[in-house]
C-alpha cells in the first residue's frame, strides 16, 4: 500500500497518456475506414500524391470508366 502512495502522480498520469494515445490512434482508425488520409489537405497539390494509396485508387478508378 505504501508502493500505491508514493507512486500515485505517476500512476495517474501514465494513464492520462494512455487514454490520450488510446483516443488519437481510435480517431486514426476511424479517419483511414472513412476514406481521410493523415493529411487534411487535397491530393492534387500533395507532392507525395503519386506514391499515396488513395490517389493511386482514385486514377486507376478513372482510368477503367
Amino acid at each position: 500500500m505504501d508502493w500505491l502512495a508514493n507512486n500515485i502522480g505517476t500512476i495517474l498520469v501514465a494513464a492520462i497518456l494512455a487514454i490520450i494515445v488510446i483516443l488519437i490512434i481510435r480517431k486514426m482508425i476511424r479517419d483511414r475506414r472513412s476514406g481521410r488520409g493523415s493529411c487534411s489537405c487535397g491530393c492534387e497539390g500533395c507532392t507525395g500524391s503519386s506514391v499515396c494509396g488513395r490517389y493511386r485508387e482514385q486514377t486507376k478508378r478513372g482510368s477503367e470508366g
